[in-house]
């Protein structure tokens, strides 16, 4: 067994007709469509707060304000499986290779490289990370990740002079939804 067999509860914000689906069967797990954002912050993945449900439900909110919809979240214990953690040093390493990769492959092709960009210090459209978690997944990782993990220091300062800040939090990213053990609906 490897060192992230452990499960994991997280959390997923989303609109209510989805939720519905999901927790009723209507939508297998093994269906449920990943994200594919160009600025997803670990990737390509089905994105999961872990142990963070008011966080999934205020993105869910936001969600249902630019979208429109009734704003709802999904619960899911999640094996870890062959994760790729980002609070891991080898694996962070790892991504400054992956980086180097791509950097030259653009050089090369005359291309400039997408960064991460936004309106706060927490630059949030993270295009670049997007990018070097990918290519280092699909093209130079030697095994197949099934799940990606990584902590997030984002939002104001939780009190001044602090270095903990209001919005730090623990996302997951699966790639593989076999993870995914099974949903439910938070009380």
């Amino acid at each position: 067994m490897n060192s992230f067999a452990r499960i994991v509860v997280g959390y997923h914000g989303c609109l209510k007709p989805f939720a519905e689906r999901v927790l009723s069967g209507g939508l297998a797990i093994k269906d449920w469509q990943p994200s594919q954002n160009p600025y997803d912050w670990l990737g390509h993945g089905i994105y999961f707060w872990e142990h963070g449900p008011a966080r999934a439900q205020r993105w869910a909110e936001e969600k249902a304000r630019t979208e429109g919809g009734e704003p709802a979240v999904v619960g899911a214990l999640i094996q870890l499986g062959e994760c790729f953690d980002l609070t891991d040093e080898r694996n962070t390493a790892n991504l400054a290779v992956a980086y180097d990769l791509v950097k030259s492959s653009y050089e090369a092709a005359g291309k400039q490289l997408p960064s991460n960009q936004g309106r706060t210090e927490d630059l949030k459209g993270r295009k670049l990370d997007c990018l070097v978690v990918n290519y280092y997944l699909q093209e130079v990782a030697e095994i197949e990740y099934q799940t990606v993990r990584g902590v997030f220091r984002e939002g104001d300062r939780a009190f001044d002079g602090s270095m903990l800040y209001r919005e730090t939090h623990v996302q997951v990213a699966v790639v593989d939804p076999t993870c995914i053990l099974g949903v439910f609906y938070p009380i």
